[in-house]
């Protein structure tokens, strides 16, 4: 079996230091879903561009446009060479696509999303991006969107049932081939009450997906910051970073009276919060961790406090590292 992290194909810079690891800024910010009711998908170059300044302006040279933002597997061909040029005048460039809500398992919308997911493979490959992050976490339910955080109500959970687990393996491993084919690598984002929801069953999930282009998103901040009882966050590290490919990074406090019942969460700039990442970064890379970190922050002015988890990165990044 080979599922250990491995640098990326696509990969071309022989050293990777602490100034040039690619750390793309999330775009969870933005809607695609305007005041006005228009799509971001339909915007003009000038539009899109105003938005991207904002993830420039904050001192970033890499983005995710993630598609909960833009869809950028949707866009026309001529589209998306347009929004292209738009990230490439702003001096950005793409290290992985990350995909929100989309899951291949999904009851009523997963063949579509099986096929989009290929699509935005190609897509990848098309563009240079080395890393494609996938989830089988649902849509936010009605409740969860009347929360202040919708982490605090429970949403969609993947069902205990054998024959969605193995359409989701199967979905995996066609979905493996297709990334090896085109030169990319597939990560899957670990969430709450999906396959790959805890420590233990993402990485039972990967052996039984068995393919070396896919692997892990080890976003532990969406496990940490939920309201029940939760597997240290020491014991997760140690599990998972042996097969990260891509990284969700993001924080939050942690507040727990197990004898009380009590446990209250919040988002947490990167080097505040409940995970220690200098301990987690350290030991992925122990295990030939190379590809992308993706900085992640809900609430306030989140790029802000994103562009600042971008700077603790970078200090406690390696000065200087030899791809494995």
């Amino acid at each position: 079996m080979t599922m250990p992290a491995t640098p990326s194909p696509t990969d071309t810079s022989p050293t990777l230091t602490n100034l040039n690891w690619p750390i793309a800024a999330a775009m969870i910010q933005y809607a695609n879903i305007l005041p006005d009711g228009s799509s971001v998908q339909d915007q003009s170059a000038e539009q899109w561009a105003e938005t991207v300044s904002d993830v420039s302006g904050a001192g970033f040279t890499e983005i995710d446009p993630t598609d909960s933002w833009i869809r950028i597997a949707d866009l026309a061909p001529s589209r998306r060479r347009e929004f292209l040029a738009v990230l490439r005048d702003a001096g950005l460039t793409i290290p992985a696509i990350s995909t929100a809500r989309r899951s291949i398992i999904d009851p009523e919308h997963g063949a579509a999303y099986l096929e989009y997911s290929h699509r935005l493979l190609d897509v990848a490959a098309e563009i240079g991006a080395a890393h494609v992050s996938f989830g089988l976490f649902g849509p936010l339910t009605e409740a969860q969107k009347t929360v202040t955080w919708f982490w605090t109500v429970d949403g969609v959970k993947n069902p205990d049932d054998p024959a969605t687990y193995r359409r989701a393996v199967q979905g995996y491993q066609e979905l493996g081939r297709h990334a090896e084919s085109v030169g990319v690598d597939i990560a899957l984002e670990m969430y709450e009450d999906t396959y790959v929801g805890s420590a233990d069953g993402a990485v039972r999930f990967l052996r039984d997906i068995d393919h070396p282009a896919v692997g892990l998103n080890p976003d532990l901040g969406n496990l940490i910051r939920l309201h029940r009882p939760i597997e240290r966050w020491q014991s997760m590290v140690e599990k998972t970073m042996p097969f990260v490919k891509y990284w969700h990074a993001k924080n939050y406090f942690r507040d727990e009276v197990e004898a009380e019942g009590f446990i209250a969460t919040s988002p947490a700039p990167l080097e505040l919060g409940l995970i220690s990442y200098r301990v987690a970064v350290k030991a992925a890379i122990a295990h030939g961790f190379r590809g992308a970190f993706c900085v992640e922050h809900y609430g306030g002015d989140g790029l802000s406090v994103c562009a600042s988890n971008r700077e603790y990165l970078r200090r406690i990044l390696p000065k200087s590292i030899a791809p494995t």
